[in-house]
Formats: structure tokens, sequence, C-alpha cells
């Protein structure tokens, strides 16, 4: 807990080996900073949310956080000097394999045995937190016939958003129109609330998602094929009562490719997979004529679904971070690890992904691991993902972006040391290459890149039906079938940015609660939103981000 510097907490030790404090408001050279081991003097300024050394530390000394090594100093560092991008340099600990045993203890999830959601029941055995039929292309030559099923559909099926910025666009024309030049320079729109939708023909149907993407062809026949296994767990999750899929005939990504990927995430596939093929089609009239048309009587079964209700181990919860700062790791991330702490011990799901951002903490995953094989997986893609960043002079240590370094995190190994708290401490059950399906209860690791939309595509491409995402400077992502839910890292952010915010944890590092108590009202969240009784800011914002990850180099 925070060290305290007279009646006020300013200052953060995190672990007991840490040589480092997190300033958890902004501090001036010159200030005398007390905490129960010691006092020192700051030799810098230090903002909020970075770190200054709490002893004098040599060339080549390492740099301490969180109890792990997530730097060395390439300058001399004097006791309370900030430490900065100039003095320190990304380095983490080498793992070779387990090295000790893990003992977890469980928290206590009584309150939580007896809790349901209301979900939509699918044949085999998965249950939705929402209802969506899916449009998408095999390859980005039929990008152009999905947006006239897009066009065709929205707006008279009422899923069509009514943006303000056309209404504003409208109302400056008319003011020019009128020669009103002196008010159009003056003209200020009001903001829409949420997103506003005619009435729904059908009410029980979520949406209609179109997936468009630049794959499929043209690129190497493993990005292929892990586009059409992706797209195939789409098709299977449990968010998605069926498929219309547009295919050119002659790409890499065939049909049989995806019905392949489909019966490897379900043996007894059985929903509407509804697949036309213009090669093979005459016109492309007649094609997307006959698509409409069984899409739209395809419609008519999906909306007879109906909510259920189902326990909350059905759900399986992405756990991501993006635009990260310095009090990321400190109340956010380890919110939402109680989280998945809590999931696991119901016997759901949680999905940690994002390997760049792992990078330093490979010795407590393998070690939390709950057999060697899972262990050994983890650290074989590691190595192979980090390979191939280095084969085009890149590395793992060029993570951090910009807005990461200027909010506090230094390093990879920093940021992946705070990152790394979304799983919390339950055992690692499995290993995920992307973009396998998580079966295995407890927590799965799987590979992404930190890109933010990458990794929630891949996320929710492996299950997840509802993703958990911590941002510390404000990241508008969403995706088209799974309800993200935006959870910030201190409450200036959701008080500037409050279209975006879901939740605000900031009470974490003002003291007024404990990690538990907002990891537990994130939960409560998350169970009305599952339910369909809350809505995320990224659903009423039409956040349907969808980026496929080529197994290239993206960090």
């Amino acid at each position: 807990m925070p060290a305290v510097n007279g009646a006020q907490t300013t200052v953060l030790k995190i672990h007991p080996q840490d040589n480092v404090l997190v300033a958890l408001t902004d501090l001036r050279k010159g200030e005398a900073i007390t905490t129960p081991e010691q006092s020192l003097v700051l030799q810098s300024d230090v903002s909020a949310k970075h770190k200054f050394a709490i002893q004098d530390l040599k060339v080549g000394d390492a740099v301490m956080m969180y109890g792990i090594r997530v730097g060395r100093a390439v300058e001399p560092i004097r006791q309370g000097e900030v430490i900065s991008t100039q003095n320190t340099r990304h380095d983490a600990a080498t793992v070779e394999g387990r090295t000790a045993s893990y003992q977890w203890h469980a928290p206590d999830v009584s309150r939580w045995k007896q809790q349901t959601f209301m979900g939509y029941r699918r044949s085999d055995g998965q249950v939705g937190t929402r209802n969506h039929w899916l449009v998408i292309p095999l390859v980005f030559c039929e990008n152009r016939n999905v947006a006239y099923i897009q066009e065709a559909f929205e707006k008279e099926l009422g899923f069509a958003p009514v943006h303000p910025y056309r209404n504003q666009v409208a109302d400056m024309v008319k003011l020019y129109q009128e020669g009103k030049i002196e008010e159009l320079k003056e003209f200020r729109s009001e903001p829409v609330p949420e997103a506003a939708h005619g009435r729904r023909v059908f009410p029980n149907v979520d949406g209609i998602k179109f997936l468009t993407h630049e794959g499929g062809c043209g690129g190497t026949r493993e990005d292929s094929n892990i586009l059409c296994g992706l797209l195939a767990g789409y098709i299977h999750h449990p968010n998605v009562a069926g498929a219309t899929v547009l295919s050119l005939g002659c790409q890499h990504a065939q049909v049989p490719i995806l019905q392949r990927e489909l019966k490897k995430r379900n043996p007894n596939f059985n929903k509407p997979l509804l697949i036309f093929e213009q090669q093979q089609s005459g016109t492309e009239f007649e094609m997307l004529s006959q698509a409409i048309r069984q899409t739209f009587l395809a419609l008519l079964e999906a909306n007879k679904a109906e909510r259920t209700p189902a326990p909350i181990s059905a759900l399986t919860v992405g756990l991501k971070c993006g635009g990260s700062d310095g009090f990321s790791g400190i109340s956010a991330n380890p919110a939402i690890g109680h989280v998945a702490d809590v999931m696991a011990a119901l016997g759901g799901k949680g999905i940690l992904a994002e390997f760049p951002e792992l990078c330093g903490v490979e010795q407590e995953l393998v070690n939390r691991s709950t057999r060697d094989e899972v262990g050994e997986r983890f650290l074989r893609l590691m190595r192979a993902y980090e390979a191939r960043a280095k084969a085009v002079d890149s590395g793992f240590d060029m993570n951090p972006s910009p807005g990461n370094i200027r909010d506090g995190l230094i390093t990879d190994a920093m940021k992946s040391a705070g990152a790394a708290k979304k799983g919390g401490a339950s055992p690692v059950t499995a290993v995920l290459d992307f973009p396998e399906y998580a079966t295995e209860p407890g927590l799965n690791l799987l590979c992404t890149p930190g890109n933010d939309l990458e990794a929630v595509t891949g996320q929710v491409g492996s299950g997840s039906s509802v993703v958990l995402f911590t941002t510390g400077l404000g990241t508008p992502t969403g995706n088209p079938i799974a309800p993200v839910v935006k959870i910030s890292t201190n409450s200036r952010l959701a008080q500037r940015m409050p279209d975006i915010i879901d939740i605000d944890t900031g009470p974490v590092i003002s003291g007024q609660k404990t990690v538990e108590e907002m990891g537990d009202a994130i939960l409560e969240l998350v169970v009305k939103i599952a339910g369909g009784e809350v809505k995320t800011k990224a659903e009423l914002l039409g956040q349907d981000d969808f980026i496929p990850w080529k197994r290239g180099v993206s960090l």
C-alpha cells in the first residue's frame, strides 16, 4: 500500500524488493519524501505515474519494480532522481523453465456462486452475451459487396446509427445556403449522448455485423489459413447466431479451409452458414440478391432466440490493456486480475493476450502453469515471436509507445510487469497460439501482439464473450460481436473522456477502494452488460473494430 508523506499519500512502493517509488501526484525537486523505511530528498521533478530511485544506482545496476528486474541503469542514478529513458534501458530476467512450485489461494467466491446473467444458450453448450448475425468476406475482393449488403440491411432493419456529425454538416449547409456566414463561423454542434437507431425489425437480434478486412490472398498461405481460423472462431462464437460468407473463388482463403477450421472448433457445427462464391454465381446482382434474401430468412430464425439465466462461469472474459499509463499496474489491471481470479475459482475462463507485454514476467507465468507442457509452450511461442521481431531489426524492447513513456512506462519490462497483473494470480491452465479457441477453464494465455485492435480481435476470435479493457490515456476500442468494457486507471481520464469510459478505478489510487472492492464492482457491471441490461460505451458509439493479425511483426 502507499507510503504516507505527511497526511497525504504521495508515493507507493509496490513490492518490498523494489528500489523505486511511484509518484501518485506531481512532486517537485527538493521535496522531502518520508516513508516507513526511509527519508530522502528529490533530486528532480517527478510527474505523477513516474518513478524515482530510493538509493544510488551505478551503471549496470538493476532497476527493480513489482519485485522483478524491469531495466538497468545506463547512467548513474542518484537517490531521489527520476527514472527516465535517458538513464534506464529495458532489461529482463532470463527464464528456462519451472523453478518453483506454485500455490494459489483462491478468493472467496460465495457471493458469486448463485449469480446468473441472462444469456443466449447455443446448442454446443456455449452461452452468448449478444445475438449477432455476421456477414464476412473470405477475401478483400468481396469487401465492396459486403458494403452493399450492409447498406441494404442496416437502415431498413433499424441497425444503422444516427451519428451527430451528419446532422452537424446538414446544419452548416443550411446556414451557408441562407447566407449566414457569421453565424456559421460561430456554429457549435451539441453532442448526442448515445447512438440512436430506428425501430428494429428483429428485436432479439442485437445486430448484423460486417467484418471486412484486407486479407485472404496476396500474402502467405500461413496468413490466409490463420485468417480462416480467426473467421471460424467468430462464426463459432456464442455471441453469433449464424453467418453469411462471400467468397470470390480463386483466393488463398478457400471455403474448405474455413469449413475445416469450423470442424476443429466444433465437430458437430450446426449453425446456419450461408456461402456464396461470386465466380460460380453469375452476375454480381444475382449473387447479392440471393445472399440478401437468404440472410433475411435466416434472421427470422435468429430472432427466435431468447435470453435465459446462465451462471457467470459460462462467461469467457478477455483481459486487455491499451493506452496504458504508470497507474495501470496499480489500479485497473490488478482490479480486473481480481475478476480473472474469481472467474477461475468459479470454473469460468479468462484470456490474457499481448505476448510482447509479458516480457520479463515469463518466470512467474511458467511457475504458475498447471503442467510442464503448458509452460514449455508459452516459452516456445514467446521465443518464436521475439525471433521474428529481431529478424526485422525490432524487438519487444521497442513496445512502449510514446504515450506510455510520457506517462511513466519507461521500459517494456516495466510495462509488462504491470500488464501481467490483468491475469491475477490463478494457475495458467492453457496456452493458445493465435487464433486457437479457448476450451480450458481458468486462465488462458493467447499469443497476440500488444496492438489494441489486433489483440482484441484475437481474444474474441478465441471465445471472449466480454472483454475488459483498461486504459490510462484513453483508447476508443470496441469489437463487432463482443462488448468491450472500458476501464480507466485514473479518475482524471474518466472525467475527461466520459463518452468512452464505462467504469473508473481511480478510487484505488486515492485510497477510497481496495483492488478487490474495485474488481467486485467491475464484475457486477459485467453481469449487467452480459445480460443485455447495459450497453458499453463502445457499443453505443458503434465501435466495431476488427483487424486480423498477420503473423509478421506487430508489437
